[in-house]
C-alpha cells in the first residue's frame, strides 16, 4: 500500500483480529514443551507454519528448520501488515518494524565476527524492516565487522557507531556496537511526534503511550542488568531518551543501588503490572524471568489500549508484540528440548 492518503485502522484491525485468533495459546505451549524437536517440527507442519516448514524442510532439519521457518513466517505476517495499511498508519507501523533492521544489523555483525558462512547469516535474517535485499546481502558477505559498520552509513544506525566501533577495536567485544544499534532504534521510535502537545486520547497519543512504555521497559531492563552485575559500564551509554520513567541522572544514580532501583520501579506507573515479578526478582538467580515478565507486561499494556481504543494503531502494535512472543516462545521450547532442559526449566523461559 502507499504511505500517502488517509489511514485505514478499521480495515487493518479487522485483519489483525483474524490473525490474532490463529496464534498459539497456552494449550499449544503445554503440548510443545513435552515434545522432542522432531515432534515439534511435525506439529508445526499442521499449523500456519506449514508452508515454511515444507519449503525449508528439503535443506534443513531439527532446530535449524524450526528457527528458519519461524523467521520466515514472522516476516511474511509483518509484510502483510504493511500491505494492508495506508497513510499515517503505514508510516507508524513501518517505523516500528525497523526493530528488525536492528536485528538484521546485529545478526550480520555477529555472523561476520564469528566467521559464519554468508548463507547461514542470510537464513538468520528476519526480512521485515526497511533494509533492501541488496544491503542485507552485502552485509552477510562482508569480510569484517568494520565493513558491516561502513555499510550501515546512510541508515539511521550510523549514529553512534563510530564511537562504538572504536570501543570494539579496543576490547574485541561486540556489546558497544550492539548497544549503539539498539539505542538508535529506540530513540528513533518517537520521530515526528511532538510529545509536548499531543492529546493522549487521540490515536497519535495512544501510539505515543505504547512507544514510551517500550522505551521505559528497555531502560528498566538495562538498568537492572547493570545494577545486578555491578559492572563498570557507563549507565549513560545505555540510557534511552524518550520514555516517561527515568531521566538520565535518575538512572545513573539508581543503578548504584539495586534495592533502590527495584523500589523506584515498584512505585512507578508500571508498579502494578510488575509487582509480582519484582517480588520474585529479589530471590531469582538471573534476570531472565523478570525480563520475560517485562515483555508480558508490555504486551498486556498494549492489549489494554487496543481494547479501549480499537480505532487506533494500538491493535496493530499489540499484534506485532503477540506474534513476536509466539515466535520467541516456540524458539525457546525447541532450543530447550534440544539441550535437554526439563519441562519446568523451559516453562520458566516462556513469556506468558
Amino acid at each position: 500500500m502507499s504511505a500517502t492518503g488517509s489511514s485505514n485502522p478499521e480495515y487493518v484491525n479487522a485483519r489483525v483480529r483474524a490473525r490474532r485468533a490463529a496464534l498459539f495459546d497456552d494449550e499449544d505451549y503445554r503440548k510443545l514443551v513435552r515434545m522432542g524437536t522432531g515432534e515439534i517440527a511435525r506439529y508445526m507442519e499442521e499449523t500456519e507454519y506449514e508452508a515454511e516448514m515444507n519449503r525449508l524442510g528439503t535443506r534443513h532439519s531439527g532446530v535449524d528448520l524450526i528457527e528458519y521457518a519461524l523467521n520466515e513466517n514472522l516476516a511474511k505476517h509483518f509484510h502483510d501488515l504493511l500491505n494492508w495499511a495506508e497513510g499515517q498508519l503505514y508510516d507508524q507501523i513501518a517505523n516500528y518494524l525497523r526493530k528488525f533492521d536492528a536485528w538484521n544489523a546485529k545478526t550480520a555483525i555477529r555472523g561476520v565476527y564469528s566467521g559464519a558462512d554468508p548463507e547461514e547469516i542470510q537464513t538468520d535474517y528476519i526480512r521485515a524492516g526497511e533494509f533492501s535485499d541488496s544491503l542485507l546481502d552485502q552485509m552477510a558477505a562482508a569480510g569484517s565487522v568494520e565493513e558491516v559498520v561502513e555499510l550501515l552509513d546512510g541508515t539511521i544506525f550510523e549514529e553512534g557507531l563510530d564511537a562504538a566501533f572504536e570501543e570494539f577495536t579496543d576490547s574485541d567485544v561486540l556489546v558497544p556496537i550492539e548497544n549503539a544499534i539498539d539505542k538508535t532504534f529506540y530513540e528513533h521510535l518517537l520521530d515526528d511526534i511532538d510529545t509536548g502537545i499531543i492529546d493522549r486520547n487521540t490515536p497519535k497519543g495512544l501510539y505515543l503511550d505504547v512507544l514510551q512504555a517500550e522505551i521505559d521497559f528497555r531502560n528498566i531492563r538495562n538498568a537492572l542488568r547493570l545494577s545486578r552485575t555491578g559492572t563498570d559500564l557507563d549507565p549513560d551509554a545505555y540510557y534511552i531518551e524518550g520514555g516517561k520513567l527515568f531521566t538520565e541522572g535518575e538512572l545513573r544514580q539508581l543503578v548504584n543501588s539495586f534495592d533502590d532501583l527495584v523500589e523506584y520501579i515498584r512505585d512507578s506507573t508500571y508498579g502494578d503490572e510488575l509487582s509480582g515479578a519484582l517480588s520474585d526478582l529479589a530471590e531469582a538467580e538471573s534476570l531472565v524471568q523478570f525480563e520475560n515478565a517485562l515483555d508480558g507486561a508490555l504486551l498486556a499494556y498494549s492489549d489494554t489500549l487496543s481494547y479501549t481504543y480499537p480505532v487506533s494503531i494500538c491493535s496493530a502494535l499489540s499484534y506485532i508484540l503477540a506474534k513476536e512472543r509466539e515466535i520467541e516462545n516456540i524458539r525457546a521450547i525447541a532450543r530447550g528440548r534440544e539441550v535437554g532442559l526439563s519441562v519446568e526449566e523451559i516453562e520458566g523461559e516462556l513469556v506468558t
